[in-house]
């Protein structure tokens, strides 16, 4: 029996709620979430699941997946509400009903405001004083029988500090602007107001007018709180964080004065009309207004976190899901001036083989030395790429390389690499563990290197957040950023598939139903027992049991094993469905695998059963003609113009090939090869209408822009793809 004030889970109601809301039909939802409750992840539903929920994509089943813990907090949080009214002993049926109808937590929040703890305030000391009746007086209509003089001679009392009528007055007054600015409809309806035609405004600090440069264009900035763009909304919290900016908003205060005072004190004759009116002014600057600024603030800046935070995962999506150069000998090179360039040539494996320094660069300069080391490590490990990093010296590097190759018409491919996030990870426990003996610039060089084998194993080894392909990712909500990424990376890991024999710990600990312990004793068991023949071997890795090997089995790959189908997308659960197709074909079940032609002959309602169904079927029927087919695209590199590459090198008019490093609401970054990236804008991205940039370019895309402006004091520079 559930107690007195603990609310009860409604689950078949949520489910509805949820199909409602995400225009999904209820059975689709329920199966869901039967499998999240028997403990499925997301991928394994999406992929093997499909017949369960009708085909519901990953997008549909987190959409699914977040709507119920939503419910399910909001429903604790309203037990929780419920237990400390009924404790102070307010809790009306009225209440409850209102307080477990209500829809959504911010809702709530305002029904629990005016029974909440709070700081000590005016009207707290009122109370304290005996005034509360006071204040129930000055609202009951029945009170203007009596004269003002007749109702407050009552409560004066000089022990309780109340020395006279005014005091009395004053202190009942205070009482009744807080329960007005607690009313639940006027909080509403004054955030209404507020998001109807209310204003957000910025402006510089007093003092701080110098060091408001970087926010110029908001130093003293209003704009509709209903328009304002996510960016620039996080632009002037970030200056208003740093104590630079002030941001607020602006009503019109005559009209919602004029609108608020008859809601708040009813056209009645009253002793103390004009008192009361006076109190809706102090009401609504004191209480009101300050509360009304804080939650529309509040709420828009959720709204920008979730703008920006899914443009980081979009963009971060595109970075993981760039295309590899494969399983090719690299050299991976880490660009330095005074240090020089840290050399570090990896195999087709990843697996380090040797490092060195060269300087081509200032102020030592010595070509014709690292000319005939780079070329001697070039020919003697039949080196087929060369990954640059792209930070200091990357273009003088990259010029060197270029001469070499051409010189001795080398067949090597050059490729400028992002370092974003490299030496974090670097410098990272991880790193250390995987190279204790080498310097943490050798290990950026290899970190480069592998990056352009293969991009998603070596990124998901460090930290997002540091890879630099958000926007205002230092801004938002940190919770829901990690929450967002962690489901990118885990998406994009089951999506590509895992070589079960070459994975490191990062990289497995992202497949479904593995997670950081799993990982490390596959690794361990690994390493004890040599390489793993086939799926089966999972099951004897210590504490890896049937549930994880059912979530995971499906997303690692196993080349050149016992079994074919283990080097494809195919579950286990499924290989006698494979089975029963090569008999049907008259086929060894491995003639099968890999081989389109006799694949496209199965029909997939033949082999339908009580368990599996046509998605599933056909699912399978596509993996046997492309096993293991990975998902991302072509490699292609950008062509950088050899002859840019500085800033001041520019000119208005020069077309230049890059690759986009990140997309926002605004527009897109480009790098075309100058050490700063350019701009983009909205505007500027294609001869027609766009109102996304992500509908229009990915991060990695090689394209073709225009430059239009270069400001070299502020390192700014604008470029189009109009021409």
């Amino acid at each position: 029996m559930a107690a007195k004030n603990e609310v009860v889970f409604d689950r078949k109601r949520t489910i509805q709620a949820i199909a409602s809301e995400l225009k999904v039909p209820a059975k689709q939802v329920e199966a869901a979430v039967d499998l999240l409750d028997e403990g499925n992840t997301i991928p394994f539903i999406a992929r093997y699941r499909k017949e369960a929920t009708g085909g519901l994509d990953e997008v549909a089943l987190r959409a699914i997946e977040d709507a119920l813990e939503k419910a399910m907090a909001l429903a604790s949080r309203k037990a929780t509400v419920l237990k400390t009214i009924d404790e102070q002993g307010l809790l009306t049926d009225a209440l409850r009903r209102q307080i477990e109808a209500c829809g959504d937590l911010q809702t709530l929040e305002i029904l629990y405001l005016p029974y909440k703890p709070k700081r000590r305030t005016r009207a707290t000391a009122a109370r304290e004083k005996g005034l509360q009746p006071l204040a129930d007086l000055l609202l009951d209509p029945t009170a203007s029988k009596q004269s003002k003089d007749e109702i407050l001679a009552k409560f004066v009392n000089a022990e309780l500090d109340v020395p006279d009528r005014d005091a009395a007055l004053q202190g009942a007054l205070d009482i009744v602007a807080e329960q007005w600015s607690e009313k639940a409809e006027t909080r509403t309806w004054m955030t209404q107001q507020a998001f109807a035609s209310g204003r957000i405004t910025s402006q510089v600090r007093r003092g701080k007018k110098e060091q408001a440069s970087k926010f110029e264009q908001y130093t003293d900035h209003r704009e509709p709180a209903k328009k304002i763009p996510s960016h620039r909304l996080l632009a002037m919290m970030r200056g208003d964080s740093e104590g630079v900016l002030r941001i607020g908003v602006e009503l019109d205060d005559d009209t919602i004065l004029r609108d608020l005072k008859p809601k708040l004190v009813p056209g009645r004759q009253s002793p103390f009309q004009k008192e009361l009116l006076a109190t809706v002014d102090d009401c609504y600057q004191r209480l009101l207004m300050p509360a009304t600024e804080s939650s529309v603030l509040q709420t828009l800046k959720q709204q920008a976190d979730e703008e920006a935070i899914a443009v980081f995962g979009k963009n971060l999506r595109e970075l993981l899901m760039s295309p590899p150069a494969g399983p090719r000998v690299t050299i991976g090179i880490d660009p330095g001036f005074r240090t020089g360039c840290k050399v570090a040539v990896v195999d087709g494996t990843g697996k380090f083989l040797t490092n060195t320094t060269i300087y081509p660069t200032p102020p030592k300069s010595d070509l014709a030395g690292a000319g005939a080391a780079l070329l001697k490590l070039i020919q003697k490990h039949n080196v087929e790429l060369i990954a640059i990093g792209n930070g200091t010296a990357s273009r003088e590097t990259d010029a060197f390389v270029g001469d070499l190759i051409k010189k001795h018409k080398l067949a090597v491919t050059k490729v400028m690499v992002s370092e974003s996030g490299a030496s974090i990870y670097s410098a990272s426990e991880l790193a250390g563990k995987e190279f204790p003996d080498l310097d943490i610039t050798v290990r950026g060089a290899i970190c480069i290197a592998r990056r352009l084998q293969d991009p998603l194993a070596e990124l998901v080894k460090t930290d997002p957040k540091s890879i630099g392909v958000g926007q205002y990712q230092h801004d938002v909500n940190q919770t829901q950023l990690r929450k967002c990424l962690e489901r990118v990376v885990e998406s994009c890991v089951n999506n590509v598939g895992v070589d079960l024999n070459m994975a490191s710990v990062p990289l497995l600990s992202h497949v479904a139903g593995i997670g950081p312990k799993l990982a490390e004793n596959i690794v361990e068991y690994r390493n004890a027992n040599g390489r793993f023949t086939d799926r089966k071997q999972l099951t004897k890795v210590p504490k890896l049991g049937k549930k994880a090997f059912e979530q995971a089995a499906g997303f690692l790959r196993i080349r050149d094993g016992k079994q074919p189908l283990d080097n494809s997308a195919v579950h286990p659960e499924s290989y006698p469905i494979v089975d029963r197709m090569a008999k049907r074909l008259g086929a060894d079940p491995k003639a099968l695998v890999g081989n389109a032609t006799l694949s496209q002959k199965l029909k997939p309602e033949e082999f339908v059963d009580g368990k599996v169904g046509i998605p599933t079927i056909a699912d399978i029927i596509s993996e046997l003609g492309k096993p293991g087919r990975d998902p991302r695209s072509e490699f292609k590199v950008a062509q950088f113009d050899d002859t840019v590459n500085d800033i001041e090198d520019l000119k208005p008019g020069l077309i230049l090939e890059g690759v986009i490093t990140n997309v926002t609401h605004f527009g897109a970054f480009i790098d075309i090869g100058v050490h700063q990236d350019g701009l983009i804008h909205i505007s500027q991205l294609s001869d027609t209408y766009v109102s996304d940039p992500s509908e229009v370019v990915a991060v990695g895309d090689v394209v073709k822009v225009k430059v239009m402006e270069i400001d070299i004091p502020r390192k700014r520079i604008s470029v189009t793809r109009k021409f």
